[in-house]
């Protein structure tokens, strides 16, 4: 055998066997069932309530179409079976199959009880298509809310985390500061801060500042309690090893205890900014004038449920998206432990 012919059976030998692509069924069904959604949308006409026509229908019905011809085309392409070369993004839309099949039976559930039969009330209960009319219409409204939200949120959780970390650490360290720290814990820390609003907005000079403080606060005890437990859980015998190497004070509480309870810490850190979701919209629904709970309250004021429904969207996705972040932050500073609490 020549060396090129050699050469040639090594590099087939290496190179990665290429299976035939096999249907989807999974994603079969679902192209099917938003074809379905697509054709009833667009070959059912409306039924009238009122003075409300529902806008925005023929759009809805094409993006189903077209969304059931690309779910059409991954199916038959087989792409999410080639388990060696599958991109992270086809793995992703296999495990999601299940869900696009009941989310089109949902929608297409939706579209016939309230825009086709109108048997729900209006305007209680709007179609899937007043959604896109929303995002549409009001799109800077909401963008303007969202980033308010944001805003404050971020103001009141960092200041809550942060003195939250430095007070779990300080008690966890000090049993003398304990002593004094523990009894407001227990005193203070169970009660909502929600209950704490008109308190809040008459202290603060500002219902912006009492929300911070009260979103602050919410994310403030759960920190401080896993932060505390974190360190006062730590092995002593890893103080004794470093003191014997001759570290002091400081060094422990920033190199071995803080280290150690970092897992702690990131419990604490996730309950944290949980309640602080719900102090942020009680608080903007109460006295905070911009924001997405303001906005809802706005939108309940003038019987605009589909701008609530709009708005519910966007919070979901949004909170759901910094917990997300929060986890990703907490697999790359604490990769020895990444998949033990997933999300």
């Amino acid at each position: 055998m020549s060396s090129v012919d050699t050469t040639l059976t090594v590099a087939d030998a290496a190179a990665p066997v290429r299976r035939p692509g096999r249907l989807w069924l999974t994603g079969l069904a679902a192209a099917l069932l938003w074809a379905a959604v697509g054709g009833l949308t667009l070959s059912w006409p409306n039924q009238e309530v009122g003075f409300k026509e529902w806008g925005y229908t023929r759009e809805f019905g094409l993006a189903a179409v077209a969304g059931a011809v690309l779910l059409l085309v991954v199916a038959v392409s087989g792409a999410v079976h080639e388990a060696a070369g599958a991109s992270a993004a086809a793995q992703r839309l296999r495990r999601a199959g299940p869900w696009l099949v009941l989310l089109a039976v949902l929608v297409g559930v939706w579209e016939v009880v309230t825009a086709k039969l109108a048997l729900l009330p209006s305007p209680f209960f709007a179609p899937p298509q007043s959604l896109i009319e929303i995002y549409v219409g009001d799109w800077k409204r909401l963008l303007d809310s969202l980033l308010n939200s944001l805003w404050l949120l971020a103001n009141g959780y960092v200041l809550g985390a942060l003195s939250g970390f430095i007070t779990g650490v300080a008690i966890g360290w000090s049993r003398g500061l304990g002593y004094w720290v523990h009894p407001v814990l227990r005193f203070l820390g169970p009660v909502p801060s929600t209950a704490l609003l008109p308190m809040a907005f008459f202290f603060f000079p500002s219902s912006w500042a009492a929300a911070v403080f009260l979103i602050a606060l919410a994310t403030w005890f759960p920190v401080t309690v896993l932060t505390w437990s974190g360190v006062a859980s730590v092995n002593r015998a890893f103080y004794d090893v470093a003191r014997t190497l001759g570290a002091d004070a400081r060094f422990l509480i920033l190199r071995v205890a803080v280290p150690a309870a970092l897992p702690h810490v990131f419990v604490g850190l996730f309950m944290g900014l949980g309640a602080s979701f719900s102090v942020l919209v009680a608080a903007e629904m109460m006295g905070v004038k911009s924001g997405l709970g303001f906005y809802l309250s706005w939108a309940q004021g003038w019987a605009s449920y589909a701008n609530m429904y709009g708005a519910l969207i966007v919070m979901a996705l949004t909170f759901s998206g910094l917990i997300t972040l929060l986890f990703a932050v907490r697999d790359r500073l604490l990769a020895w432990q990444k998949g033990v609490v997933k999300w």
